[in-house]
């Protein structure tokens, strides 16, 4: 069984974690127990759920945790759209970040796929 940390779709989830949480840096104040909040914690389900999911016992429970990693990813989708559209998120960054969420997604469909498979 591979580890999730070599895991492509893993490395770039975290890798939108980090961005996730510098650009949430400087949203307002007021939203530190609500959009930053809730986006943080959706961002980070996604690797959270990969890596948890990569240690259970059978193919099944890792299909079904990829799956919720996919819900959180969408998500996170949609808490990005909302910071771009309150103006708390520059449109460049945004766009970049919800293509990387696309690629991402199109990654651990393709795992839940192939794990599901093995089951």
């Amino acid at each position: 069984m591979q580890r999730f940390t070599e895991l492509a779709v893993w490395q770039r989830s975290h890798a939108v974690v980090l961005q996730v949480y510098r650009f949430s840096k400087s949203f307002p104040s007021d939203e530190r127990f609500g959009l930053t909040s809730q986006l943080r914690r959706a961002v980070l389900s996604i690797p959270t759920n990969i890596a948890e999911g990569s240690k259970r016992q059978s193919n099944q429970e890792y299909a079904r945790f990829l799956n919720i990693a996919e819900g959180s990813l969408a998500e996170t989708g949609y808490l990005l759209m909302a910071s771009r559209d309150l103006g708390y998120l520059a449109p460049e960054p945004a766009q970049a970040a919800l293509d990387e969420l696309c690629e991402i997604a199109r990654m651990l469909s393709g795992l839940r796929r192939a794990v599901g498979k093995a089951a």
